[in-house]
């Protein structure tokens, strides 16, 4: 089975994340894709605006329906515990969520057949070398990058670690072409969505909350009703 792990803050998720993940699942016919909610993401400065109960349960919520979405716990905080039918899991609350750690623990539980995709927003992409065991990454698994336009082939292959990373000279021609279909390099496999760009972030959905304005098109109505249940985001 072709199984997707994506990782964030989802702080909150919204239905750009939804169709991230609908996308990477109809193009490299994910048979699960794993959300994984980040208790202490080590590449934002800022702490995320509500717990990761909260993001937790609007994540869940948000997947609800969808049988191949599954939320997860593999990133949550000490108390609480993931259990499935390999393993054991549980973080501490202080320290950072590295994705080459869940990625390694993710696939102690797969099948020697399960391939592993992991899913990412071009913005997040762009800072790939900067991650804990960048290079370590793409031989665990296959990326899905979600691009949007202004980003091109030479752009992406230039993101990639240094060690990975094509000469100048051989990303050049590709400086004007869009970022899409596979990219596959010396241990490195791409696939690049470029049919998912949609104008919502997370900040965004904070801000209009905060702000009273209203959130509809930006989020599923059940994590709408969430938001305002729980008084979340609004200070």
């Amino acid at each position: 089975m072709n199984i997707g792990l994506f990782g964030g803050t989802f702080d909150p998720i919204h239905k750009g994340h939804l169709a991230l993940a609908h996308a990477a699942r109809e193009r490299c016919q994910l048979g699960r894709v794993y959300f994984v909610p980040t208790n202490v993401p080590p590449h934002k400065t800022a702490q995320p605006g509500a717990s990761y109960f909260h993001r937790y349960a609007m994540t869940a919520l948000a997947t609800q329906g969808e049988k191949s979405f599954v939320p997860s716990l593999r990133e949550a905080p000490g108390e609480f515990i993931l259990h499935d039918k390999k393993s054991a899991r549980g973080s501490v609350a202080s320290a950072p969520n590295y994705s080459i750690d869940t990625i390694r623990a993710l696939k102690q539980s797969l099948g020697k057949s399960d391939r592993l995709f992991f899913l990412i927003g071009i913005d997040a992409f762009k800072d790939i070398a900067k991650w804990r065991e960048a290079e370590a990454l793409f031989a665990e698994c296959e990326f899905i990058v979600a691009s949007r336009p202004g980003f091109s082939l030479a752009d992406v292959a230039s993101a990639l670690p240094e060690k990975l990373r094509p000469r100048t000279e051989v990303t050049k021609p590709f400086n004007k072409q869009p970022a899409t279909g596979d990219l596959a390099l010396p241990g490195v496999t791409l696939h690049l969505l470029d049919n998912v760009n949609q104008n919502i972030s997370a900040s965004a959905v904070r801000e209009a909350v905060a702000a009273k304005r209203p959130i509809k098109k930006f989020v599923p109505e059940s994590v709408e009703e969430y938001i305002k249940k729980e008084g979340l985001y609004t200070r």
